[in-house]
């Protein structure tokens, strides 16, 4: 996030929350923003910033690179094929956590075929959806945000899988067996695996061509 898109979100702040960069990063005074101030910042935020309330904290989610966007159009594709009642929605707005209070952008969720249409608010409700997909970016909040929050966060939603493509490490973690509130399994696979995505998704990917994506 630029200096200058912080200074246009905090002229456009709601009147309680007062906003501060530090080093690089977007923090709250006090640590702490209400649901609905977080909406009404999110729908003011400029354009090309996308806000998240992930364990509540408020983040900044950060821009794709190409290779961020060609491995999610790749799983568009194959889902395309593999899946045709199905739709892999990029840049999904859901609200996660325990009773929703959470927001996060997907980077693709999962969903029969017209699943959103019937829902006004941006931020969707994550029942019906089948499957989460985050991919890694190139950002120091990684680790927390997608190893750690989201996980959380989407497994206290009820999504049934969380499909993490780790660049890192080049690996596919795959998070399921919901129970709880809590995914119980969580096996990586390599770049290249055959790699079978659980119910109720139920089906198997070959991984071979992420290894044209890997850094």
């Amino acid at each position: 996030m630029s200096v200058e898109d912080f200074e246009e979100l905090a002229s456009k702040a709601p009147k309680n929350v007062q906003l501060e960069f530090l080093d690089g990063r977007l923090y709250v005074k006090g640590d702490h923003i209400e649901v609905e101030d977080f909406e009404e910042l999110a729908r003011r935020a400029p354009e090309g910033v996308k806000l998240e309330l992930i364990g509540g904290k408020l983040e900044v989610k950060p821009l794709p690179d190409n290779r961020h966007r060609a491995i999610v159009v790749w799983l568009i594709r194959l889902f395309m094929q593999l899946r045709p009642e199905l739709a892999l929605y990029h840049e999904q707005d859901l609200k996660i956590g325990a009773y929703r209070k959470g927001h996060a952008t997907a980077d693709a969720a999962l969903a029969p075929l017209d699943h959103f249409i019937a829902q006004d608010n941006t931020w969707a409700d994550p029942d019906g959806v089948l499957m989460v997909v985050e991919v890694t970016s190139r950002d120091r909040d990684t680790d927390r945000r997608d190893r750690i929050d989201k996980v959380r966060g989407y497994a206290e939603a009820g999504i049934p899988v969380y499909l993490l493509i780790d660049r890192d490490n080049d690996t596919l973690v795959v998070h399921s067996g919901l129970k709880n509130g809590a995914y119980r399994q969580s096996p990586s696979f390599p770049y290249g695996a055959v790699v079978e995505l659980p119910a109720p998704v139920n089906i198997t990917l070959e991984t071979e061509k992420l290894k044209d994506y890997a850094d």
